[in-house]
């Protein structure tokens, strides 16, 4: 959903008064700590709305190589999920102009962040909403299963695991 259509959905929440809930992130290989995430972000609200960073902003913060997954289809899998209302990719590092835009009641992230480290905090805080870190599912990272494919595909060229897949 592009950024002015969901500015019009939001009034439309607002005068529902149905609690709007966001997060942001790159969501490249999903796995169970992002739906478990999700899932968590989804259950302190109505509506939950992800900001995804775009292809560019995910090269920028993650390195080449990244994303693995093209923005299309990160959305799409995205906005399958039960907990995900609406789904928006942005191209910043940081989501703050979505949240300054949307004035969610309640902006999500993750455990591993602090709220000193999240300048899309003090925008919330500004406008009367919260933040909430929801913990991190340990040993679940979209990097720790690159890091599994590139060992099981190093070992498979060493002579191991040969066969068909």
């Amino acid at each position: 959903m592009s950024l002015p259509e969901l500015e019009k959905k939001r009034e439309l929440y607002r005068t529902e008064q149905k609690t709007v809930v966001f997060t942001n992130g790159c969501f490249d290989i999903l796995h169970s700590g992002h739906v478990r995430y999700l899932t968590a972000a989804r259950e302190l609200g109505d509506i939950l709305i992800v900001g995804m960073n775009s292809d560019a902003s995910v090269r920028k913060l993650k390195g080449e190589g990244r994303p693995v997954n093209p923005a299309a289809d990160r959305a799409e899998v995205l906005a399958g999920l039960r907990a995900v209302d609406h789904v928006v990719i942005f191209n910043e590092d940081t989501a703050e102009e979505l949240v300054r835009r949307l004035q969610p009641d309640i902006y999500v992230k993750g455990g591993d962040y602090s709220l000193d480290r999240l300048p899309e905090s003090a925008i919330v805080a500004a406008y009367g909403g919260r933040t909430v870190l929801v913990p991190m599912v340990e040993g679940r990272s979209t990097t720790n299963v690159i890091q599994r494919l590139q060992q099981s595909g190093a070992a498979a060229a060493g002579g191991e695991g040969k066969g068909d897949s």
